[in-house]
């Protein structure tokens, strides 16, 4: 038997290399028409989408800006109750903005705010779950949003998962100030569970990562560190 595989025939092995070379035809060679096929999917999944971007989504984004500024504006006043469901007016308060145009820039934003005015109507649970649906962008929004659920799980007693958002917004780079407030409520967070070696390195990494004479956060930080030193 190994005689006889050893004395394959020159045309045997034409045959094979021929079949080969014809395997390794692009699919499209053999089956021209197959290439107009998947170019005209693309083609069409590309127009469809442009359509749904073009007539849905960029229309909705312009009505949820034009509906969130008078929620925005009792926000600001700290009237949350109001901006999240009857800001006056007319206008639709931040849940309704969700409900409507949930899918949309402007809809994830109200999310945010959302979260923000159900922490400080101190309904954390609430306030946690839109703060987790929101989708930030950018290099500010994220530690914002791990910021303020730092804020949620800690008034609800869970240190754990509070000392592991303030560490990730320390961690981000969106914003020197407010990553170095974070860090410090997550040394004072080690400090009251009585971690002293995790409070002290907190402490020290924000007076050697976020020098800032202007902000108080640094300028206070050596009697921390001293603190936890003791």
């Amino acid at each position: 038997m190994a005689k006889r595989k050893a004395a394959q025939s020159a045309a045997d092995v034409e045959i094979d290399m021929q079949e080969v070379q014809a395997s390794s035809q692009p699919i499209w060679e053999k089956n021209p028409n197959l290439l107009l096929y998947i170019v005209g999917g693309i083609l069409l999944v590309l127009a469809a989408w442009w359509g749904y971007k073009t007539l849905v989504v960029e229309p909705q984004q312009k009505e949820a800006e034009a509906a969130m500024w008078q929620a925005q504006l009792q926000f600001d006043r700290d009237s949350f109750q109001m901006a999240l469901e009857n800001p006056g007016g007319g206008y639709d308060g931040f849940l309704s903005i969700i409900d409507k145009y949930g899918s949309t820039k402007a809809g994830n934003l109200a999310k945010y705010y959302a979260g923000v005015c159900y922490l400080n109507m101190e309904d954390f649970d609430k306030a946690t779950q839109y703060m987790e649906d929101f989708s930030p962008e950018g290099s500010l929004l994220p530690v914002m949003k791990y910021g303020v659920l730092g804020d949620c799980y800690a008034e609800k007693g869970d240190m754990g998962k509070a000392l592991k958002f303030y560490s990730k917004a320390a961690d981000e780079d969106g914003n020197a100030i407010l990553s170095a407030h974070y860090l410090k409520k997550a040394g004072l967070l080690q400090e009251f569970q009585g971690d002293k070696a995790g409070a002290k390195a907190s402490y020290e990494r924000l007076k050697k990562e976020f020098a800032n004479s202007g902000s108080a956060d640094w300028r206070d930080i050596d009697k921390y560190i001293s603190r936890v030193s003791q």
